[in-house]
């Protein structure tokens, strides 16, 4: 995924360092380690399952872990397990030369634990605990759903802890725009916009991030995994409720009447004389409160504009037509049993959907405008993923078109498989969640060997790495990278009975939630350490920065980076200082990554609607598959 355009710099606004004058926020990391020491211990934070095979990591030079050995301890301090680090998995950096693994697989019994080194090496790991699977990851999941119900826009909010207000009421009126024309890297408008004359009901749904933008391509993508975990482990708290939150908004932003799909709500960049949602920091209630009149700076920001995917009536561009079908698709699933009348509503719309792809001459995928803020090369997947939704969904009704629907799932299959560049899944790419649903309907060869490549490609970068990781460090969006090979390794497992990446899965769990070099969660209230900084307007304004009290509970950041991506840490005018152990986290970058909590940092520790989402749906599988 090509990332989010750095927030653009205010024209009417002084622009702050987030570490300048006047008092930045600083914590130490927590009492189990006082500032990095010579040798460290990363652990699962988020926990470890009863029975599945468990791995920590010593780092540190190599004199001081030649003679170490470990032992866990319980919460009285007793001893319950020891051993000795495993052979050196490789170096890190300078100050850690040498990573071994430490096996914890014979710790079976519940509880919650630290890791203790002692011979020739001295730390002390955060806690983590062990637990059932479904018990552990249905409790992770669980923090997801708050994430995103903290994400909620319009009048149905949930107050949380972090107090969010009904916000954006002025959306349920929302005028439509002309598509908006842009430079080239997204980042200021090229050509005045221009109203149609036409206003819509766009209120609720989700913001995208950080923002306060709302796009039908990442909300479809999150919906979908939604409703997919809500398939997997239906009784995680408030999913159920969460999912038809998203699938509401998506109704609302696909026109039956006029076959018109509206693809974004707000202006994601503007130009020296209108600002667009990036340019000013602030709670969402606040754009409520605005008194903007044409050609204020701040006009779009208090009456936010919606533009259209596709002209009334023309096709759509296919890789939103087969994500949105697919959520309405698996509406109409859920809803078969307990209300076959309402699932053929939703099964009519993903029709109609669907089959106003433009999978004849897609030139330029509609993604979001600026099209930069999420680039998207392939639809094939797309078109799949709506096609076995539709056929699962016409079986669940015995509607006689669930065949004609599998035939066209198998085709748009094929000609994924022979597209030029085929990845891996995030929000971007829904080849898994598409392959993993056709194989219910029959089996695949083909189709099976490339959820075998997605997994085998990140298991032989693992196999190179200290500890091990099967994303790239140095790409954008590492951790929704991994979580997406955990949920594809689940529904590889379900949909084929092979279980051989089941401990791969696990290792990538653990290193997105502690079990890595910089020895942090890069989920928001899970374990001892994890982001407080994140590049979150409301986390930012009505949160804490200390990591007690007002979380964004359970957002998923992006995590570690190229060090190269990080500059500036620029942040706007209203924006509270908030930077955590800065000096830290630098000791512990290694390979080309940098990892920075501090607000401005967007590139390391913005949450996103995705990130949690494809999080909560690798839990919800990792729950009922184990």
């Amino acid at each position: 995924m090509s990332p989010r355009l750095p927030r653009p710099r205010v024209l009417v606004l002084a622009l702050v360092l987030c570490l300048g004058a006047g008092g930045a926020a600083w914590y130490a990391l927590p009492e189990h380690d006082d500032g990095p020491g010579p040798v460290a211990i990363r652990v699962d934070q988020g926990g470890y399952a009863g029975q599945e095979p468990k791995a920590a990591f010593a780092m540190g030079p190599r004199d001081k872990l030649a003679g170490a050995h470990f032992e866990v301890v319980d919460e009285a301090g007793r001893a319950v397990l020891d051993g000795a680090p495993g052979p050196r998995t490789g170096s890190w950096n300078r100050a850690y030369d040498t990573v071994r693994p430490l096996d914890l697989s014979a710790l079976t019994k519940p509880g919650t634990y630290r890791l203790r080194l002692t011979g020739t090496a001295d730390a002390v790991s955060p806690r983590f605990t062990v637990a059932p699977a479904g018990e552990l990851m249905k409790n992770l999941a669980a923090d997801n759903v708050r994430f995103f119900q903290a994400q909620r826009d319009g009048a149905d909010i949930v107050p949380g802890e972090l107090g969010r207000k009904p916000s954006h009421l002025a959306d349920r009126s929302a005028q439509v725009y002309a598509t908006p024309h842009y430079n080239d890297d997204g980042t200021r408008l090229t050509a005045p916009l221009r109203r149609t004359g036409q206003s819509v009901d766009v209120s609720g749904g989700w913001f995208d991030a950080g923002d306060y933008l709302k796009f039908t391509h990442t909300a479809s993508y999150a919906t979908d995994e939604l409703l997919l975990a809500q398939r997997a482990l239906p009784d995680t708290p408030g999913l159920a409720a969460e999912a038809r939150h998203g699938l509401s908004w998506l109704d609302k932003m696909w026109d039956g009447r006029t076959r018109t799909l509206y693809a974004q709500v707000g202006l994601g960049a503007g130009d020296k004389k209108l600002h667009g949602d990036h340019d000013v920091w602030r709670l969402p209630e606040a754009d409520d409160a605005r008194q903007a009149q044409d050609g204020d700076a701040d006009q779009l920001v208090a009456l936010r504009p919606v533009f259209r995917a596709n002209q009334p009536g023309a096709p759509i561009s296919p890789n939103l037509a087969g994500r949105v079908a697919a959520a309405f698709a698996l509406a109409a699933q859920i809803d078969a049993a307990h209300d076959p009348a309402g699932a053929r509503q939703w099964l009519g719309k993903a029709v109609a959907v669907y089959g106003q792809a433009d999978t004849h001459s897609p030139h330029r995928l509609v993604t979001t405008f600026p099209h930069a803020f999420y680039s998207e090369d392939s639809w094939q997947d797309d078109m799949e993923f709506g096609a076995v939704e539709l056929a699962l969904a016409a079986q669940r009704l015995g509607d006689d078109r669930a065949e004609e629907w599998h035939t066209q799932a198998g085709k748009w299959a094929r000609a994924y498989l022979s597209f030029g560049s085929p990845g891996t899944l995030d929000v971007s790419d829904v080849s898994a969640l598409a392959h993993a649903d056709l194989l219910r309907l029959g089996p695949s060869d083909a189709v099976a060997a490339d959820l075998r490549r997605q997994l085998a490609d990140g298991e032989r970068r693992a196999a190179k790495d200290p500890f091990r990781a099967g994303a790239v460090y140095t790409d954008f969006d590492a951790v929704p990278h991994t979580f997406g090979l955990v949920a594809t390794a689940a529904l590889y497992a379900k949909a084929t009975g092979d279980h051989r990446f089941d401990a791969f899965a696990g290792q990538q769990r653990g290193w997105a939630l502690g079990a890595n070099a910089w020895g942090t969660s890069f989920m928001i209230g899970t374990g001892e350490v994890f982001p407080h900084c994140p590049a979150h307007q409301v986390a930012n304004l009505a949160g804490s920065p200390t990591g007690r009290g007002a979380l964004l509970r359970g957002a998923v950041v992006n995590g570690p980076n190229g060090a190269k991506k990080l500059s500036g840490d620029e942040t706007l005018e209203s924006t509270r200082p908030c930077a955590a152990g800065d000096a830290e986290w630098k000791r512990f970058d290694g390979k080309g990554a940098r990892y920075v909590d501090r607000v401005g940092a967007w590139q390391t520790v913005e949450p996103a609607d995705d990130f949690g989402s494809t999080a909560l749906l690798a839990f919800a599988l990792s729950g009922a598959t184990t």
